[in-house]
């Protein structure tokens, strides 16, 4: 525990909150705990995590540091002697680190004076030629669809062909990973050239455009030099204490970072992927390989990218055009910027999947991990390690096999035959059983037994470890894919065509993967969508074991979000082997005025009907009249910008159809209701959000006023930021509850039940944790749409909550402390009329002041 309050070097003098929220964070990291932080947006949230983050990492490097100079002599061990040793090794430990920094300082002066021109001038290298001719693959040969030998029972490797713990590289690929330092390291390396592997916060959240916010606050921030600047004293290091910048580094995928157009250009992550190690196969030749891939003799264009990288915090984007600008590949050159970063930030699958943090080199050993928007962790986990595949993928994968398969049967030799044969077998056995599913009229979604989809002939003789290792090391899919675009398009197509698409066997592979995890972890479905897709869909119930070896290896974990409540879940399902005092929950109000939030729980309409939108009266004509009479007067009360939640887009769709009748000599409540704004709808269909965004700004802006409909859960619910005029008044209408009857949520429920008797709960505990877990799932929906308003500290705002159940303290109490916070001391639940009189009350001197 901290002993004092550290200074925080916030570029703002803060409020009470985030000074609150920074020592909370600084005092969970220190302590080496996993802390579940909630901090409404508009708070500071960002800038409160990096503060109290990299305060703690600058004290740690200097504690860290002085315990590496300690130098224990004997007690009549010459005064000299122990000085010179402290010198020798004070020098060993900041030589490098110095060097680094003098690098930096000058990139830093000489992109200061350099124009905007130079910075496009062309890069100290020779690109390649950008031509179809310089990238078309081999000639239309049949014989390059042909397997290369292949041998896995006796654990050799084919040279040339990359094992998939390795992340799918090429040897070349691998080789390079090596020399810069990556995690497969074989070869010794000189102890000169090896930077030293900092301390570093790992900052993760779940899209880019949320890490380019990040790294804008990061900006701000000035921090202390690092200690080891202390020790060189010439007028260079003068530069680098005063021009000090946290060393940072932006990580993505190639879809993000790729700069060969012919490789970009495949569209979707996987066809990207595999254009990519297409050239790097030994079998393609060097004039044709990506000019763009490190190798020997660019290294130092590595180094300089790595330097550039570091010599100023930039984003995903500026990476990219960085490595435009050099000539070199950004995605694999940003490994070698890894070891001498501080800051690291990442996307949710980089950081969540283990196999990607192998490819990258990434060890969080003894590292900060920080998973901000945090209150979809556990929905990203399951969703990255879920997969569907359709009837219609299935089919065409049978097609192509058995086409490849008559094509080149008395071509493929000893193991090549066998596996072949083996992965025809079991997709016909998973496409079998989706068919029978389909013909016996399973409904919409049903539970699927693995024995079903693994009983067809021969499979339960099939090794599926080794099945898999194959398809991953043989590039079967490819092949397959290739030969199969070959035949279709003829000599006469594009060359390079084939690969454009994803590999439908790929996609196959991955699904085929799930029937090796553990029965307990997960659950196969049947599902028909709307679409009338036919699905056979993995769904992992467990997140806690694939983000296990995360909390483990860290030296501290923080959970960060502006909607975390409620907090139950997190404790219960993914930390549950967490030791209770290892684990750390912290909930803050917000920074504006008591009197800037107006929050109510209505559970009567304007005419008196109960707001009950329970499943089995929600659909009642009368109680979709009284809540439309009811936004009306809401509508007619609350200024500017009104955004409405509903519980689902087909309900919503059911309450404006019904909204837009006229019944005989009335006018609709449709029409009543674009009286007072203009309405805007969101639907579940294609249409854009920034459409409708735009059509809604444009009407408040106007002085109009607008009502939008949106959905818990929907495009708009969530990123979305409705601050001032744009959201005024936020109404949720009932509760957002999933259907518990639905295959899914039978599982789900199940799982957690069986869970918890297992870790010694009763049955009555388990069937109470699956019923508090199945209400915080709503409930944290909700907490996320309400969010949505109060973006700062002097905005103002309503928030409305239509129904009954919401005055019941079971749910009202899983409401974020902010929102109880704007309750009333009394009774927060009143009666229509009541309401309207305290809005009038809230609004009116705001409306006049302003």
């Amino acid at each position: 525990m901290a002993t004092s309050t550290p200074d925080f070097h916030h570029p703002f003098e803060p409020y009470d909150i985030q000074k609150q929220l920074m020592n909370a964070i600084y005092d969970c990291i220190s302590e080496g705990k996993v802390g579940i932080f909630e901090s409404p947006t508009g708070t500071g949230k960002s800038l409160s995590l990096i503060c109290s983050t990299l305060t703690w990492l600058r004290e740690e490097q200097r504690r860290a540091f002085d315990h590496q100079l300690d130098i224990e002599g004997a007690d009549d061990d010459p005064v000299w002697i122990v000085e010179q040793a402290r010198r020798q090794k004070t020098e060993r430990l900041v030589q490098r680190r110095l060097e680094l920094e003098s690098r930096l300082v000058k990139i830093r002066d000489k992109e200061t004076r350099q124009r905007c021109h130079s910075e496009r001038g062309e890069p100290a290298r020779k690109r390649a030629k950008g031509g179809p001719e310089a990238w078309a693959l081999e000639s239309a040969d049949e014989q390059k669809f042909v397997l290369d030998d292949y041998e896995s029972d006796d654990n050799t490797q084919k040279p040339g062909i990359a094992r998939n713990h390795e992340g799918g590289f090429s040897i070349a690929s691998l080789e390079l990973i090596q020399k810069l330092g990556g995690p497969s390291a074989l070869i010794e390396k000189d102890s000169d050239t090896e930077l030293t592997d900092e301390l570093k916060v790992f900052f993760c959240s779940r899209t880019h455009s949320q890490l380019t916010q990040f790294v804008n606050e990061l900006r701000r921030v000035q921090l202390p030099p690092a200690p080891w600047l202390d020790f060189e004293k010439d007028s260079l290091s003068a530069n680098a204490r005063q021009q000090h910048v946290v060393k940072h580094l932006s990580l993505g995928s190639r879809k993000n970072l790729c700069i060969n157009q012919k490789v970009a250009s495949a569209g979707n992550t996987t066809a990207i992927n595999e254009r990519c190690l297409d050239l790097q196969q030994p079998s393609t030749s060097p004039d044709k390989k990506c000019a763009f891939l490190p190798n020997e003799e660019n290294e130092a264009l590595v180094n300089e990218f790595r330097d550039h990288t570091l010599a100023k915090v930039q984003d995903i984007e500026d990476l990219g055009a960085l490595g435009k600008r050099i000539g070199i590949c950004p995605y694999y050159s940003a490994r070698a910027s890894i070891k001498p970063s501080e800051v690291v930030t990442l996307p949710y699958p980089l950081l969540l999947l283990k196999s990607a943090r192998e490819a990258l080199g990434i060890s969080l050993k003894g590292h900060i991990v920080i998973v901000d928007e945090a209150h979809n962790l556990m929905d990203a986990i399951s969703n990255i390690y879920s997969i569907a595949v359709t009837q219609s993928q299935l089919h065409l994968c049978q097609s192509q096999l058995r086409t490849y398969l008559q094509k080149f049967r008395n071509k493929l030799k000893g193991k090549n035959r066998v596996y072949v044969t083996q992965t025809v077998r079991l997709v016909d056995s998973v496409s079998e059983c989706l068919d029978m599913m389909i013909s016996r009229n399973y409904g919409n979604e049903a539970l699927v037994n693995v024995s079903d989809l693994m009983g067809g002939k021969g499979v339960d003789q099939i090794n599926l470890h080794k099945l898999v290792r194959y398809l991953s090391d043989s590039k079967l899919a490819r092949k397959v894919d290739g030969y199969a675009e070959f035949t279709a398009k003829g000599e006469s197509s594009r060359p390079d065509k084939h690969i454009v698409s994803t590999p439908v066997l790929t996609h196959v592979q991955g699904f085929l993967q799930t029937l090796m995890n553990p029965a307990a972890e997960g659950r196969f479905f049947f599902e028909r969508e709307e679409s009338n897709t036919i699905a056979l869909k993995y769904m992992l119930l467990d997140p806690t074991f694939h983000f296990k070896e995360v909390v483990e290896d860290a030296r501290a974990v923080v959970l960060a979000g502006g909607t975390m409540s409620p907090m139950d879940d997190y404790v219960r399902h993914l930390f549950a082997y967490v030791p209770a005092e290892r684990l750390k929950t912290w909930s803050c109000g917000h920074i504006i005025p008591k009197d800037n939030l107006f929050v109510r729980c209505a559970s009567k309409s304007l005419d008196g009907k109960d707001f009950d939108f329970t499943l089995a009266n929600r659909e009642a004509v009368s109680l979709i009249d009284a809540l439309g009479s009811s936004i009306i007067r809401l509508a007619a009360t609350i200024p500017d910008g009104l955004v409405a939640f509903f519980p689902s887009y087909a309900y919503l769709d059911q309450v404006t159809s019904r909204w837009q009748r006229v019944n005989t000599g009335s006018v609709s409540i449709w029409t009543r209701l674009e009286k007072h704004k203009t309405i805007c709808k969101e639907s579940k269909g294609s249409s854009s959000v920034e459409d409708i965004l735009r059509q809604y700004t444009e009407a408040v802006d106007e002085g109009r006023g607008a009502l939008l409909l949106s959905v818990v859960g929907g495009k708009l619910s969530e990123g979305i930021n409705f601050a001032d005029k744009l959201g005024r008044g936020v109404i949720v209408v009932g509760l957002p509850f999933p259907n518990i009857h639905s295959a899914q949520w039978k599982a789900k429920l199940e799982y957690i039940e069986q869970s918890t008797v297992g870790r010694g709960g009763s049955s009555v505990e388990g069937k109470t944790a699956g019923k508090e877990f199945y209400e915080n799932a709503c409930m944290r929906a909700v907490n996320q749409s309400i969010g949505r308003a109060i973006r700062h500290q002097k905005d103002f705002a309503s928030i409305l909550l239509l129904d009954r159940r919401y005055s019941t303290p079971r749910i009202a109490n899983k409401l974020p402390s902010w929102i109880k916070q704007g309750l009333p001391t009394e009774d927060a639940v009143v009666d229509f009329p009541e309401l309207i009189q305290g809005l009038r009350k809230f609004f009116d001197p705001k409306l006049l002041s302003s």
